[in-house]
């Protein structure tokens, strides 16, 4: 499935909620998500990862329907060609 394909589902179940919902509180529980994310990491709870994985991206998803930004678009201008710093594939900026 591609990353449209999910972002359209994400809207048929969700869009009339988020939208209700609004951005603001869409991404806050979008930032919560994240925390579970790394609270799951750091528990090596391996099945609460991918669990919790699923759902930041869910989030990220739902967020960029109600602000009205095409993920797919969006990553493809950004990193389509490379890094957006050196512009190779692979990296090779210097690490930090």
């Amino acid at each position: 499935m591609r990353l449209r394909d999910l972002q359209k589902l994400m809207a048929e179940i969700y869009l009339d909620r988020d939208s209700q919902r609004g951005p603001e509180k869409t991404l806050i529980w979008m930032l919560s998500e994240a925390g579970e994310v790394a609270d799951a990491f750091l528990k090596n709870d391996k099945k609460g990862l991918e669990y919790e994985v699923a759902d930041l991206l869910a989030w990220l998803l739902s967020f960029c329907n109600v602000v009205g930004i095409d993920l797919e678009d969006a990553i493809l201008a950004r990193y389509g060609s490379g890094c957006p710093a050196c512009g190779s594939k692979p990296c090779q900026c210097p690490m930090k």
